[in-house]
């Protein structure tokens, strides 16, 4: 929800500031950058002081971040708010899913990631949400004030999550980054960042633009929507994304990482172009928004499977967050390059070229090996 936010008031941010679709996407590439310093340092922290100590500093980094995100006023500080609030962002993927796939047993391990990852689009929808109800009367800075909500979570967290057995088990030996080097890991490091580079440049290219697509004017490309109307088209969609992450998980557990994870990119590469080039009228935009979410979102939940079954404990929640947010800040260029291409080609087809990236994904899989069943050690 926090981070979502920042699309659904981007038309007003760049219209207060007087941003072109370049720079307003750069903003968000601030955040995606930071995210992976974010991923790597609270990933490490998570091996040395616990997956639940990590992962409540990393809420409330990124919630009161995006709260002071409000109190931007001038283009500087808001790149600043946006930066910090990446680093809250990419830590609490990293300890938050390394916390989920340790407590679970083998052979449900991807349905629970599954269930951890439909949080996005419960996020992603309440943002809609919030914005259909706060931008049209209060504008843009009221909405970030609310994203210091989540901090609240932090309170029962520390009181009701317990550590991992397997963390206290390998807590004395945590090994540090320079482990990654080692030539049993380093390649499977490289194709897993390799991996989340391509797909995470698909998704926040395409994500992030898809309310400002809505709400363009058909001559600019877009479907013409008005802002309240662009939030609502946008809750099917990311109801067809709760599924898709839910689905993901138990269809990985029954037939294996790799083949569920082809099925969900190819479907997106195929569904994007359509959406972004020819589905302009709002009623074939309203009925294939369930796919595009369904599809567009659902493989994420691999990462945190195969991930955490690819390395070992001593180093696993280290190597989730490198490989994950290395790939998160390399994906950074993708706001940026989108909204350049909208501003000379029109943002429906600038949306249709994220699906290079979807089929980039489903080749880099094939690399990994298949890690179904895999028991944590």
């Amino acid at each position: 929800m926090d981070v979502m936010l920042y699309a659904f008031a981007l038309a007003d941010i760049r219209r207060e500031f007087g941003l072109s679709g370049a720079l307003a996407g750069a903003l968000a590439s601030a955040t995606l950058l930071t995210s992976a310093f974010g991923g790597v340092l609270f990933g490490a922290l998570a091996d040395r002081i616990g997956r639940v100590r990590a992962l409540i500093w990393s809420i409330l980094a990124y919630s009161c971040f995006t709260a002071l995100t409000a109190t931007a006023s001038s283009l500087a500080w808001l790149v600043l708010w946006r930066a910090l609030v990446g680093v809250g962002l990419g830590g609490e993927w990293s300890a938050g899913s390394v916390l989920v796939a340790e407590t679970w047993p083998s052979e449900h391990r991807g349905k629970a990631i599954g269930f951890m990852q439909s949080g996005w689009a419960i996020g992603y929808i309440l943002a809609a949400l919030l914005a259909a109800a706060v931008l049209p009367s209060a504008g843009w800075r009221p909405l970030f004030l609310l994203g210091l909500l989540p901090a609240c979570l932090t309170l029962w967290i520390r009181r009701a999550v317990p550590e991992p057995e397997i963390w206290r088990a390998s807590a004395r030996r945590s090994a540090g980054v320079a482990a990654l080097f080692h030539a049993s890991l380093a390649s499977r490091a490289l194709l897993a960042s390799l991996l989340g580079a391509t797909v995470l440049f698909a998704y926040w290219g395409l994500f992030t633009w898809i309310p400002s697509y809505l709400s363009s004017p058909v001559a600019s490309g877009g479907a013409g929507l008005s802002v309240v109307a662009s939030s609502a088209w946008i809750v099917p969609m990311q109801i067809g994304a709760f599924f898709g992450y839910i689905l993901f998980g138990f269809l990985a557990d029954r037939f294996g990482r790799r083949p569920v994870f082809l099925f969900f990119v190819l479907g997106a590469a195929a569904l994007v172009p359509v959406y972004g080039q020819w589905a302009r009228r709002p009623a074939v935009l309203l009925a294939l928004g369930p796919a595009i979410g369904f599809f567009g979102h659902g493989y994420f939940s691999v990462f945190g499977a195969m991930l955490a079954e690819l390395f070992p404990s001593a180093i696993r929640a280290t190597a989730q967050g490198l490989c994950y947010n290395v790939g998160r800040a390399a994906s950074a260029l993708a706001p940026f390059t989108i909204g350049a291409l909208a501003d000379r080609y029109g943002i429906g087809s600038a949306l249709a070229f994220t699906s290079v990236f979807f089929l980039a994904g489903g080749l880099l899989i094939l690399g990994l090996p298949e890690t179904r069943g895999e028991r944590l050690t």
